[in-house]
Protein backbone atom coordinates (compact mmCIF):
# COMPACT_ATOMS: atom_id res chain seq x y z
CA UNK A 1 0.00 0.00 0.00
CA UNK A 2 2.47 2.50 1.56
CA UNK A 3 6.35 2.03 0.61
CA UNK A 4 7.23 4.89 2.03
CA UNK A 5 7.72 5.66 6.13
CA UNK A 6 5.74 7.97 7.13
CA UNK A 7 4.84 11.05 9.21
CA UNK A 8 1.00 11.65 10.19
CA UNK A 9 -0.31 15.28 10.75
CA UNK A 10 -3.53 14.40 12.96
CA UNK A 11 -5.73 17.82 13.05
CA UNK A 12 -9.16 15.90 13.85
CA UNK A 13 -9.03 17.79 17.01
CA UNK A 14 -8.12 21.31 15.50
CA UNK A 15 -11.32 22.50 14.89
CA UNK A 16 -10.55 26.91 15.53
CA UNK A 17 -11.95 28.80 13.41
CA UNK A 18 -9.27 29.08 10.36
CA UNK A 19 -9.04 30.42 7.32
CA UNK A 20 -10.89 27.57 5.02
CA UNK A 21 -7.46 28.08 2.97
CA UNK A 22 -5.45 26.87 6.28
CA UNK A 23 -5.47 23.13 5.62
CA UNK A 24 -5.11 23.07 1.99
CA UNK A 25 -1.80 26.02 2.80
CA UNK A 26 -0.80 23.92 4.94
CA UNK A 27 -0.17 21.15 2.63
CA UNK A 28 1.20 23.15 -0.07
CA UNK A 29 4.32 23.97 2.24
CA UNK A 30 4.63 19.96 3.51
CA UNK A 31 4.71 19.00 0.08
CA UNK A 32 7.39 21.32 -0.53
CA UNK A 33 9.28 19.80 1.98
CA UNK A 34 8.96 16.09 0.91
CA UNK A 35 9.46 17.24 -2.68
CA UNK A 36 13.12 18.42 -0.98
CA UNK A 37 13.76 15.11 0.67
CA UNK A 38 11.64 15.21 3.73
CA UNK A 39 9.21 12.58 4.69
CA UNK A 40 5.95 11.20 3.06
CA UNK A 41 3.03 12.76 5.31
CA UNK A 42 -0.39 11.51 5.71
CA UNK A 43 -2.62 14.77 7.04
CA UNK A 44 -5.95 14.37 8.74
CA UNK A 45 -7.85 16.92 8.79
CA UNK A 46 -11.60 18.71 9.62
CA UNK A 47 -13.04 21.90 9.22
CA UNK A 48 -15.89 23.25 11.26
CA UNK A 49 -18.11 24.76 7.76
CA UNK A 50 -16.80 26.01 4.45
CA UNK A 51 -17.68 25.78 0.94
CA UNK A 52 -14.72 24.48 -1.27
CA UNK A 53 -14.91 25.41 -5.01
CA UNK A 54 -13.44 24.05 -8.14
CA UNK A 55 -11.82 26.37 -10.45
CA UNK A 56 -14.72 25.52 -13.28
CA UNK A 57 -17.40 26.25 -10.31
CA UNK A 58 -16.36 29.90 -10.05
CA UNK A 59 -16.59 30.72 -13.78
CA UNK A 60 -20.38 29.66 -13.93
CA UNK A 61 -22.21 32.58 -15.09
CA UNK A 62 -23.68 33.80 -11.56
CA UNK A 63 -21.06 31.96 -9.63
CA UNK A 64 -20.67 35.49 -7.49
CA UNK A 65 -24.46 35.39 -6.43
CA UNK A 66 -24.16 31.87 -5.49
CA UNK A 67 -21.29 32.39 -3.27
CA UNK A 68 -22.66 35.71 -1.78
CA UNK A 69 -25.43 33.22 -1.00
CA UNK A 70 -23.49 30.76 0.72
CA UNK A 71 -21.33 33.07 2.63
CA UNK A 72 -24.86 35.37 3.22
CA UNK A 73 -25.40 31.48 5.08
CA UNK A 74 -22.44 31.31 6.90
CA UNK A 75 -20.81 29.22 4.68
CA UNK A 76 -17.04 30.78 3.63
CA UNK A 77 -16.50 29.87 -0.11
CA UNK A 78 -12.80 29.65 -1.42
CA UNK A 79 -11.22 27.99 -4.67
CA UNK A 80 -8.96 25.14 -4.09
CA UNK A 81 -5.45 24.63 -6.17
CA UNK A 82 -6.13 21.11 -6.60
CA UNK A 83 -8.43 19.76 -8.88
CA UNK A 84 -12.35 18.44 -8.60
CA UNK A 85 -15.41 20.22 -8.19
CA UNK A 86 -17.41 21.57 -5.66
CA UNK A 87 -17.64 20.27 -2.08
CA UNK A 88 -19.03 21.25 1.76
CA UNK A 89 -17.28 21.04 4.69
CA UNK A 90 -17.74 20.30 8.23
CA UNK A 91 -17.01 18.88 11.45
CA UNK A 92 -18.71 15.30 9.95
CA UNK A 93 -16.75 15.09 7.04
CA UNK A 94 -13.08 13.86 7.17
CA UNK A 95 -10.32 14.99 5.12
CA UNK A 96 -6.72 12.84 4.08
CA UNK A 97 -3.80 14.20 2.64
CA UNK A 98 -1.26 12.04 1.59
CA UNK A 99 2.12 13.63 0.23
CA UNK A 100 4.19 11.67 -2.15
CA UNK A 101 7.26 12.21 -3.31
CA UNK A 102 7.41 11.95 -7.17
CA UNK A 103 10.69 10.30 -7.43
CA UNK A 104 9.81 6.35 -8.76
CA UNK A 105 6.69 7.32 -10.16
CA UNK A 106 5.51 7.78 -13.83
CA UNK A 107 5.58 11.64 -14.50
CA UNK A 108 1.88 12.93 -14.52
CA UNK A 109 0.23 9.60 -13.91
CA UNK A 110 -2.51 10.22 -11.62
CA UNK A 111 -4.03 7.33 -11.31
CA UNK A 112 -1.08 5.17 -9.98
CA UNK A 113 -0.91 8.34 -6.77
CA UNK A 114 -5.24 8.03 -6.94
CA UNK A 115 -4.84 4.26 -6.63
CA UNK A 116 -2.51 4.37 -3.58
CA UNK A 117 -5.22 6.79 -1.68
CA UNK A 118 -7.99 4.07 -3.13
CA UNK A 119 -5.83 1.63 -1.11
CA UNK A 120 -5.80 2.95 1.67
CA UNK A 121 -8.73 3.64 2.49
CA UNK A 122 -10.03 0.18 1.24
CA UNK A 123 -7.80 -0.89 3.69
CA UNK A 124 -9.05 1.20 6.38
CA UNK A 125 -12.97 -0.05 5.85
CA UNK A 126 -11.84 -3.50 5.22
CA UNK A 127 -13.07 -4.78 8.75
CA UNK A 128 -16.29 -3.03 8.41
CA UNK A 129 -17.10 -6.15 5.59
CA UNK A 130 -17.97 -3.65 3.09
CA UNK A 131 -16.50 -3.51 -0.08
CA UNK A 132 -15.02 -0.32 -1.01
CA UNK A 133 -15.50 0.10 -5.54
CA UNK A 134 -14.25 3.22 -7.40
CA UNK A 135 -15.88 4.58 -10.29
CA UNK A 136 -17.58 7.61 -11.59
CA UNK A 137 -21.11 7.85 -9.54
CA UNK A 138 -23.75 9.79 -11.51
CA UNK A 139 -25.00 12.30 -10.06
CA UNK A 140 -22.68 12.31 -7.34
CA UNK A 141 -20.95 16.02 -6.42
CA UNK A 142 -17.31 16.39 -7.32
CA UNK A 143 -17.81 13.26 -9.75
CA UNK A 144 -14.59 11.81 -10.96
CA UNK A 145 -13.41 8.60 -12.10
CA UNK A 146 -12.02 7.64 -8.35
CA UNK A 147 -15.59 7.84 -6.80
CA UNK A 148 -15.13 6.05 -3.96
CA UNK A 149 -18.72 4.01 -3.18
CA UNK A 150 -20.35 1.58 -1.29
CA UNK A 151 -23.40 -0.24 -3.15
CA UNK A 152 -23.39 2.19 -5.70
CA UNK A 153 -23.32 5.44 -3.02
CA UNK A 154 -20.55 7.76 -3.04
CA UNK A 155 -19.16 8.72 0.18
CA UNK A 156 -15.07 9.54 -1.00
CA UNK A 157 -13.71 12.05 -3.50
CA UNK A 158 -10.56 12.18 -4.20
CA UNK A 159 -8.13 15.08 -5.92
CA UNK A 160 -4.74 16.08 -6.78
CA UNK A 161 -2.03 18.86 -6.13
CA UNK A 162 1.17 17.71 -8.15
CA UNK A 163 4.36 20.05 -7.82
CA UNK A 164 7.55 19.73 -9.52
CA UNK A 165 8.97 17.25 -6.96
CA UNK A 166 5.99 15.77 -4.94
CA UNK A 167 2.38 15.34 -5.44
CA UNK A 168 -0.65 15.87 -2.62
CA UNK A 169 -3.42 13.50 -3.34
CA UNK A 170 -6.44 14.64 -1.14
CA UNK A 171 -9.94 12.88 -0.73
CA UNK A 172 -12.77 14.14 1.26
CA UNK A 173 -14.87 11.66 3.35
CA UNK A 174 -18.16 12.08 4.05
CA UNK A 175 -18.22 10.10 7.41
CA UNK A 176 -21.41 11.57 9.50
CA UNK A 177 -24.78 12.46 9.07
CA UNK A 178 -26.43 12.32 5.98
CA UNK A 179 -25.15 12.30 2.52
CA UNK A 180 -28.65 13.48 1.03
CA UNK A 181 -28.33 16.69 2.74
CA UNK A 182 -25.00 17.64 1.69
CA UNK A 183 -25.67 16.70 -2.22
CA UNK A 184 -29.39 18.54 -2.18
CA UNK A 185 -27.07 21.87 -0.79
CA UNK A 186 -24.47 21.31 -3.55
CA UNK A 187 -27.57 21.40 -6.22
CA UNK A 188 -28.88 24.59 -4.50
CA UNK A 189 -25.65 25.96 -5.12
CA UNK A 190 -25.28 24.91 -9.22
CA UNK A 191 -28.93 25.57 -9.73
CA UNK A 192 -28.00 29.38 -8.45
CA UNK A 193 -24.43 29.78 -10.05
CA UNK A 194 -25.97 28.36 -13.75
CA UNK A 195 -29.06 29.72 -13.39
CA UNK A 196 -30.92 27.04 -13.94
CA UNK A 197 -29.21 26.12 -17.33
CA UNK A 198 -28.17 22.57 -16.74
CA UNK A 199 -26.32 22.69 -20.08
CA UNK A 200 -23.00 24.32 -18.88
CA UNK A 201 -20.78 21.21 -17.75
CA UNK A 202 -21.24 21.41 -14.30
CA UNK A 203 -22.36 18.21 -11.87
CA UNK A 204 -25.77 17.57 -11.81
CA UNK A 205 -26.03 16.39 -8.44
CA UNK A 206 -28.59 13.77 -7.12
CA UNK A 207 -29.65 13.72 -3.34
CA UNK A 208 -29.67 9.85 -3.68
CA UNK A 209 -26.05 9.79 -4.78
CA UNK A 210 -24.21 10.25 -1.93
CA UNK A 211 -24.27 8.62 1.32
CA UNK A 212 -22.27 8.57 4.71
CA UNK A 213 -20.20 6.19 6.24
CA UNK A 214 -22.42 6.27 8.61
CA UNK A 215 -25.01 5.29 6.70
CA UNK A 216 -23.51 3.13 4.39
CA UNK A 217 -20.65 1.13 6.92
CA UNK A 218 -22.26 0.94 9.96
CA UNK A 219 -19.67 3.20 11.82
CA UNK A 220 -22.02 5.52 14.36
CA UNK A 221 -22.75 8.82 14.87
CA UNK A 222 -18.46 8.91 15.54
CA UNK A 223 -17.98 7.88 12.62
CA UNK A 224 -15.24 10.06 11.66
CA UNK A 225 -13.15 9.50 14.62
CA UNK A 226 -13.71 5.70 13.98
CA UNK A 227 -12.73 6.04 10.56
CA UNK A 228 -9.46 8.37 11.35
CA UNK A 229 -8.40 5.53 13.66
CA UNK A 230 -8.88 3.07 10.83
CA UNK A 231 -6.47 4.59 8.61
CA UNK A 232 -4.10 5.26 11.42
CA UNK A 233 -4.38 1.53 12.27
CA UNK A 234 -3.62 0.77 8.12
CA UNK A 235 -0.72 3.72 8.20
CA UNK A 236 1.12 1.88 11.10
CA UNK A 237 3.35 -0.13 10.32
CA UNK A 238 4.69 2.67 8.16
CA UNK A 239 4.10 5.63 10.76
CA UNK A 240 7.26 7.55 12.11
CA UNK A 241 7.25 7.90 15.79
CA UNK A 242 8.32 10.22 18.57
CA UNK A 243 11.73 9.59 19.18
CA UNK A 244 13.52 8.63 15.72
CA UNK A 245 15.65 10.39 14.22
CA UNK A 246 13.58 11.49 11.12
CA UNK A 247 10.38 12.46 13.66
CA UNK A 248 13.17 14.77 15.46
CA UNK A 249 14.69 16.20 12.47
CA UNK A 250 11.05 16.44 10.17
CA UNK A 251 8.24 16.82 12.56
CA UNK A 252 7.93 20.69 13.61
CA UNK A 253 4.80 21.78 11.44
CA UNK A 254 5.65 24.98 9.63
CA UNK A 255 5.39 28.38 11.29
CA UNK A 256 1.97 30.28 11.77
CA UNK A 257 3.32 33.03 9.45
CA UNK A 258 4.59 30.98 7.16
CA UNK A 259 1.15 29.27 6.45
CA UNK A 260 -0.32 32.75 6.64
CA UNK A 261 1.10 33.56 3.97
CA UNK A 262 0.50 30.40 2.23
CA UNK A 263 -3.19 31.27 2.63
CA UNK A 264 -2.55 34.66 1.08
CA UNK A 265 -0.84 32.64 -1.78
CA UNK A 266 -3.38 30.53 -2.49
CA UNK A 267 -5.86 33.61 -2.38
CA UNK A 268 -4.16 35.43 -4.60
CA UNK A 269 -3.80 32.93 -7.43
CA UNK A 270 -6.77 30.76 -6.69
CA UNK A 271 -9.47 32.91 -5.45
CA UNK A 272 -13.01 33.40 -6.04
CA UNK A 273 -12.63 37.36 -5.82
CA UNK A 274 -13.14 39.16 -9.30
Amino acid sequence: MMEQDMLLVDRMNDLAAHDPLYSFALDELLCRRTGRGGPAVCHIWRHPQAFILGAQDARLPYAREAMDWLESGGWPVVVRNSGGAAVPLDGGVVNLSLILPNAGLQHGSYRSDFERMYALIASALQYTGRKVEKGLIKGAYCPGDYDLSIEGVKFCGIAQRRQAKATVIQAFVVAEGSGGERARFVRSFYDMASGGDDSLGHPLVVPGSTGSLEELAGLGPMAGFVFAEAVRSALAPRLLWPGSTAWTEQSPLPEQDEIAAAVDMLRARYGSEE
